[in-house]
């Protein structure tokens, strides 16, 4: 990701997955992007979506996101047309948003390189599950730098 009109390319299969779960792509969050499989919790939902910003998938981070809450396209593009390289995740707490539950916490810490520096995003966001799909609902956002 070296310029604003740049687009990385997906991870290949058995490269590691850019949601620091320690799994490749093609086992993680791959089959979650291509819409091959549905992600089972909260937490997978959002490794999910963190892959997708690195990656800068907007396809999947529109089909994510709570249809009454989901940003326009271009205000999404907006967003990703920068030169930020999404370096880390990690997940600091979950609360319910397991594979019975319909409503679900995640707190996290993303780190990322901007052209500024080092960034960091700590967020508690909330999810809700319909027809069986997790979806990314809202967010508490903590202190950034």
């Amino acid at each position: 990701m070296t310029s604003a009109t740049s687009v990385p390319a997906p991870p290949s299969d058995g490269s590691r997955c850019p949601c620091g779960l320690g799994d490749v792509y093609g086992a993680c969050c791959g089959p979650v992007l291509r819409q091959e499989r549905r992600a089972a919790t909260a937490e997978a939902l959002m490794r999910s979506r963190y892959t997708a910003f690195a990656v800068r998938d907007v396809e999947h981070l529109l089909r994510s996101w709570h249809p009454q809450e989901r940003p326009l396209r271009e205000e999404l593009d907006a967003s990703l047309a920068d030169d930020t390289r999404w370096l880390r995740l990690e997940i600091l707490s979950t609360a319910d948003g397991g594979p019975f539950d319909d409503e679900g916490t995640v707190e996290f810490l993303a780190i990322a390189r901007t052209p500024e520096g080092r960034h960091r995003q700590h967020e508690t966001s909330r999810f809700v599950r319909e027809d069986g799909a997790w979806l990314y609902v809202s967010a508490q956002e903590s202190a950034q730098d």
